[in-house]
């Protein structure tokens, strides 16, 4: 049995977004302190440029044909130096932010990839795969690009508006309180449209997650897809996905864009309205020609980054609703941790008990009640029942990938939960029906649980797993590299490769989980002979659904909804005639 799938998040609290990416952007102190300096000269050299223009236009205005070339050229000599080393502090401070974006990044993706190691296996039961790579890859991508592009302007824009604003002031204060007059307007509509934006840029990064899970769970399940014909109906059901996605993507990006255009169209009824006073203010002989133009041009710099900000504020929003995903995940309950005084195994014997085990994965509907074994060190124990009766849960108990709701679970006499995890799990060696094998050479698969293993003992158990008769005939032999989905292995040669990983482990309790589905009946009865030899010594717990592979077993559990049915050896089950019978007779039917 398994828990029910989910593909929500549990609700948090996802207002302090902001202030914790600020967390890692502050843990490069050095480049951010850099990057302010080089904002900070780079806007005073430019704020200076209007004023610069203001004395040329002077300058110019002394009279009927009287202009003072040496003073233009001079002012104009001053403005192309400002601009250049503006433009050089602005350059350096975009690579800056760039590396400072990919240290953020990479920084969040290592976190995120930490925290995968230490979630519990019920998390992956219950969340789909493509939705966590969509926060591996899609999520932080977008805070990057943020983190390297708008930041930057940000820093840019508040120090341009300080400048300018004060810069304002110190032209003409009657000016400034034209311009006061349509600040007001800008501040209250943008803080009214990002209530209105940011849960529909959440929505969105939500959408993009479902989609990415879904395509990656029709990627995974294309051979089946096509064997049933149902092409025509994962294309309809994509295609509501994919709407639902594009549509919440088109209304974030579209109340998201036209923040910038209203608020630049308020920022222009500005500058209108600083034209007009102006005017107004030289014909009274109240100001200069220059003056007044220094003041448009330092109200444009005012409101320029007002616009800017606005028109970047959906990526603001995606940012955001984007790193609400990572520190979601990342917020997310880890596997419990060992007991301050969890005992180290030792020598493990292979005694195995469960004693009055209760067990639910929804802690409300319990599936195993008051379930006993006591199993003696090297006995075997196979594990019986239709689909879904609670096989593996008992599997999954043992390993403690999931802890019990009630009574205990013993390994040497020694609760599991008072055994320090990673030594639980080392005294271990697991086959399953899933198998798994990773992008690098058959030698390094095989020796996965055996680093140390030499090419002797590599060989040697590949052998004894009856898969070397195919390693040797291919043209590297065993540095031939398995691609990363091992596609270029068959499903048998694949289960061949994990037993042979298996006999490599040095462990007293072994698991096989239907570990010999995938091969044909001939290859199964030889590999079985080589079992024989991997289990001696050793407390195997086996699930298995053909029977006649199970003859031999000490104990039989026969499970059905969570409960023991029958138990006892293969003999005296069949002297019973019960459930165990008519599964075993049912074979040969």
């Amino acid at each position: 049995m398994a828990p029910v799938s989910s593909k929500t998040d549990k609700p948090k609290d996802t207002g302090g977004a902001m202030r914790r990416l600020l967390v890692y952007i502050f843990e490069y102190k050095i480049s951010l302190i850099a990057a302010i300096i080089l904002a900070v000269s780079g806007n005073i050299l430019a704020l200076a440029g209007p004023a610069v223009s203001g004395k040329a236009i002077d300058v110019i205005g002394l009279g009927s044909g009287r202009v003072d070339f040496e003073k233009v050229f001079f002012y104009v000599a001053i403005l192309v130096c400002i601009y250049i080393l503006a433009g050089i502090m602005t350059y350096s401070l975009s690579v800056i932010m760039i590396r400072l974006g990919r240290n953020v990044s990479k920084k969040m993706r290592q976190e995120v990839f930490d925290k995968l190691t230490k979630l519990p296996v019920g998390y992956f039961d219950t969340h789909q795969t493509g939705d966590i790579i969509s926060r591996v890859s899609y999520d932080i991508d977008v805070v990057n690009t943020s983190v390297s592009a708008d930041i930057t302007q940000v820093i840019t824009s508040i120090i341009t508006v300080a400048g300018s604003f004060g810069m304002m002031l110190f032209i003409s204060r009657k000016l400034v309180l034209v311009v006061l007059v349509t600040l007001p307007a800008s501040v209250i509509y943008t803080k009214y449209m990002t209530g209105k934006t940011r849960p529909l840029f959440r929505r969105r990064s939500k959408k993009y997650g479902e989609l990415n899970g879904y395509t990656e769970e029709m990627f995974s399940g294309q051979k089946t897809i096509q064997a049933y014909a149902k092409e025509k109906n994962i294309i309809s059901k994509f295609d509501v996905i994919n709407t639902s996605a594009a549509d919440a993507y088109y209304e974030a990006d579209y109340y998201g864009a036209i923040i910038g255009p209203s608020v630049g169209f308020i920022n222009n009824i500005s500058l209108a309205l600083v034209a007009i006073a102006g005017s107004v203010l030289y014909l009274n002989n109240m100001t200069g020609i220059g003056q007044i133009s220094s003041f448009i041009l330092y109200s444009r710099k005012f409101s320029g980054p007002v616009n800017e900000i606005a028109n970047m504020y959906n990526e603001i929003l995606s940012a955001l609703a984007a790193a609400e995903r990572v520190f979601n995940f990342l917020d997310e309950e880890e596997e419990v941790t060992d007991k301050g005084d969890a005992v180290s195994l030792g020598e493990v014997k292979g005694q195995v008990e469960f004693k009055n085990v209760n067990f639910g994965y929804n802690k409300s509907k319990i599936i195993i009640e008051d379930f006993n074994l006591r199993v003696r060190p090297g006995q075997v124990v196979a594990i019986v029942g239709p689909t879904g009766a609670g096989k593996t849960t008992l599997i999954n108990l043992l390993m403690r990938f999931y802890d019990v709701c009630g009574g205990q679970v013993l390994l040497d006499g020694i609760d599991i939960r008072d055994i320090k995890r990673d030594e639980l799990r080392k005294s271990f060696t697991m086959v399953l029906q899933d198998t798994w094998l990773f992008g690098g050479t058959i030698a390094e698969n095989i020796a996965y649980g055996n680093p140390e293993a030499s090419r002797g003992d590599i060989e040697r158990a590949a052998k004894s797993a009856r898969i070397s008769f195919y390693v040797n005939n291919l043209r590297d032999k065993y540095d031939t590299v398995i691609t990363e989905d091992a596609g270029n292995l068959s499903k048998g040669q694949k289960q061949l490769m994990t037993i042979a990983r298996a006999m490599l482990v040095d462990s007293k309790i072994l698991i096989l989980d239907e570990a010999t589905s995938n091969v044909d009946t001939h290859t199964e009865k030889q590999i079985q002979k080589a079992m024989l030899a991997l289990m001696k010594d050793k407390t195997c717990f086996i699930i298995a659904h053909r029977l006649s592979t199970i003859e031999n077993a000490d104990i039989i559990l026969v499970i059905k909804d969570g409960t023991v049915m029958e138990q006892g050896s293969h003999r005296t089950l069949m002297e019973k005639k019960g459930e165990y019978y008519n599964m075993y007779m049912a074979q040969y039917n």
